[in-house]
């Protein structure tokens, strides 16, 4: 039976993040990754670091949020000196695209209400066509404007998954790939991980994302996630045309375009399907007329983790103790926070903000497992 000192459940974005956060703070740590049978949130999300609108029902996200994207510069910088890679982080700030005056008007009120929550402190601006026209010159004559977030960003989720994976094993943390957990049992001293082999841990932290649905009650949590379906569209590289991302569009630093705005809850299918796909096609041309001239190159559907409310949750047990729930489906722009602040918290170090409580579990009404 192999040891460790910290067992970190899931190899995604969120699972490496905090693993690489917990090695940088000098603990022993495993990672368990189920490899490519799971449902990979990290390998189909869109890639932005994203602020604007997080948090209209609940402030506090909003700030963590903001946090994390400040911390982002400083975050890439870390794991590019130690492993040679480039992230792509950009934060020239980002556009949600409106089509109508109505959406327009919605998400401007939405704003507002969250800035007045927030005691002023959230910065956006509001454009009409003609002043969102001299951002983006290749925008379409039928919309109506955009609000613009001035902390808004993106990066290459695949290259960040690489340089946290090759950062994390360089300082000396080890990764089990194929390891399908099927169970977590607690031990009179720490957990031990079902998978073959067997492995006993003195604490566990739950990154496993849909996964944690089953493996939470095993360690006296709950992680009433579900599956949210968003289908992305991928078009051939073209000249830049787009130097910032937006909420529905991004053009990466290779030249190509990804088109993506779907929500579907279709449980644990992650296909793809016509209707979706001519949908988004329609919508992205109207913002860029110049897109009908592209072709499709590649397609895909991922699954979001989201919880009811569709903020984090970060709770530890009260009657596993040493046993800790990592979950959220914005795995690219909580990476700063969950590497540089969450993870010395769950090492045992003292709550990252005063706000921590807000993200736990018991806001969704559940009993703890015996």
């Amino acid at each position: 039976m192999g040891e460790t000192e910290f067992a970190v459940i899931g190899g995604g974005l969120v699972g490496m993040a905090v693993a690489f956060g917990l090695q940088r703070a000098g603990r022993r740590v495993t990672v368990f990754d189920e490899g490519d049978v799971a449902f990979r949130a990290s390998r189909g999300n869109f890639g932005l670091v994203w602020v604007q609108g997080k948090g209209v029902k609940m402030p506090d996200y909003a700030r963590w949020s903001r946090l994390s994207a400040a911390l982002w510069p400083e975050f890439a910088a870390e794991l590019q000196e130690e492993t040679g890679l480039d992230v792509e982080l950009r934060q020239p700030g980002g556009f949600d695209i409106c089509l109508t005056d109505e959406e327009l008007a919605t998400a401007q009120a939405r704003l507002e209400d969250l800035r007045a929550r927030l005691d002023g402190d959230y910065p956006f601006e509001v454009l009409g066509h003609d002043s969102l026209k001299k951002r983006l010159p290749a925008i379409g004559p039928k919309i109506a404007g955009a609000i613009h977030g001035p902390e808004d960003g993106h990066a290459n989720p695949l290259y960040l998954l690489r340089a946290l994976t090759s950062a994390f094993t360089r300082r000396g943390g080890r990764i089990v790939n194929g390891a399908t957990v099927r169970e977590i049992a607690a031990l009179s001293s720490g957990f031990r991980i079902g998978a073959a082999p067997g492995w006993r841990a003195e604490k566990v932290v739950l990154c496993a994302g849909l996964g944690n649905a089953r493996l939470a009650p095993m360690a006296g949590l709950a992680a009433p996630v579900k599956p949210n379906r968003g289908q992305v569209l991928i078009c051939e590289r073209t000249e830049t045309f787009l130097s910032y991302p937006t909420a529905q569009i991004r053009q990466t630093g290779e030249g190509s375009v990804q088109i993506g705005d779907s929500k579907e809850y279709v449980g644990l299918d992650d296909g793809t399907t016509p209707q979706v796909m001519a949908a988004m096609a329609k919508r992205a041309i109207r913002i860029f007329p110049l897109l009908e001239s592209l072709r499709v190159v590649r397609a895909w559907g991922a699954l979001r983790v989201m919880s009811p409310d569709g903020h984090p949750i970060y709770a530890q047990s009260r009657t596993h103790p040493g046993a800790t729930l990592v979950t959220c489906h914005s795995g690219v722009t909580l990476a700063a926070g969950h590497a540089l602040r969450l993870a010395p918290w769950i090492a045992g170090g003292p709550p990252p903000v005063p706000y921590l409580e807000t993200f736990g579990a018991e806001r969704f009404a559940f009993s703890p497992a015996a």
